[in-house]
């Protein structure tokens, strides 16, 4: 039965995710942790030497501390039952999760767009996107919201699950706390360049697997909602290094190959012109429509990134 249970532990934490989603009222861990690092920067930038070493030694403590917490929670419920323990995976695997966010963002995006215009557009991105929003046309606005569906599948879906499977909730956590990491301090500014230098390389790592597995999945998805699953696989392969990020490109190059649309280019983040490299140029400017349509391709990926790791679940259960 507990065997039984535990194959049931990733679907049923992505079912939740869907059907529940994050609502504000609820507790979230990722809520905790962002606290937790607020707290602990100054005592380690004042207490634990030059700021690259500092900044090491806060990621290192903070992961640690997050994979142990977790693991001892769900030890204890498994010294109680240990049906408790499943249910506490499960709870715990679908706070990483956030498709159901996800798919929310994009329309909540497309429905400003369309009923309170370029204005109303930009306003609703800014709070998915770091750059600056202020001079984005409608094209832009649609853009921003499309390359964060494709990104943030990564790090919000595909990650999760993949770490969810190899260490259960505990490591799923611990990437959590990684990424979150990543996103408050491993940006590449003076207060930031040294001390979040460890945590936006532990973030890299991490990534590296589940971002270029994002290429074949969404290649599959494409194909599955009749999208160009042949495009998604030759841009995703071959324009996915096009970003600064070691991560970021490939799925947003997949996506751009399988909806037919042109992603990156420069943008200005924190008042600093980026001139990014176009991905998947040549192809169509990207309109609201387009934001509808890679939520569908986001939520087909993910289902099976769900259902490929809950396969080979399966085979390692069975000795198949």
């Amino acid at each position: 039965m507990l065997a039984n249970l535990d194959l049931l532990t990733l679907p049923t934490a992505f079912v939740l995710d869907l059907l529940i989603g994050d609502p504000l009222w609820m507790p979230h861990p990722v809520r905790w942790m962002g606290k937790a690092i607020e707290r602990c920067e100054p005592l380690f930038r004042s207490r634990f030497g030059p700021p690259e070493k500092a900044g090491l030694r806060f990621a290192v403590f903070l992961i640690s501390a997050t994979l142990l917490i977790a693991a001892g929670a769900v030890w204890l419920a498994r010294m109680w039952h240990p049906v408790a323990a499943w249910i506490l995976e499960v709870v715990l695997i679908y706070y990483c999760l956030s498709a159901r966010s996800l798919l929310q963002a994009g329309w909540e995006v497309i429905d400003a767009l369309e009923n309170g215009g370029v204005a109303a557009g930009r306003r609703m991105v800014a709070h998915i996107v770091g750059r600056d929003v202020s001079r984005l046309s409608a094209t832009g606005v649609s853009r921003a919201a499309l390359e964060s569906v494709a990104e943030n599948m990564v790090d919000g879906v595909l990650a999760p699950l993949f770490f969810a499977f190899l260490g259960g909730a505990p490591l799923a956590l611990a990437y959590k706390m990684v990424n979150t990491l990543d996103s408050m301090v491993g940006y590449q500014d003076e207060r930031y360049r040294l001390f979040g230098r460890a945590a936006a390389r532990i973030d890299d790592a991490a990534n590296w697997l589940p971002a270029r597995l994002a290429v074949p999945l969404t290649a599959l998805g494409a194909w599955l909602t009749g999208f160009d699953a042949r495009r998604a696989w030759i841009t995703g392969w071959q324009e996915g290094h096009r970003h600064a990020s070691p991560n970021a490109g490939y799925a947003e190059a997949a996506f751009a190959g399988a909806l037919g649309v042109r992603l990156g280019g420069p943008n200005v983040y924190h008042g600093r012109r980026v001139d990014k490299p176009w991905i998947g140029e040549g192809l169509n400017d990207v309109k609201p429509v387009d934001i509808a349509r890679s939520g569908a391709l986001m939520l087909t990926t993910s289902i099976l990134a769900m259902l490929t790791l809950w396969g080979l679940g399966v085979l390692i259960q069975f000795g198949l």
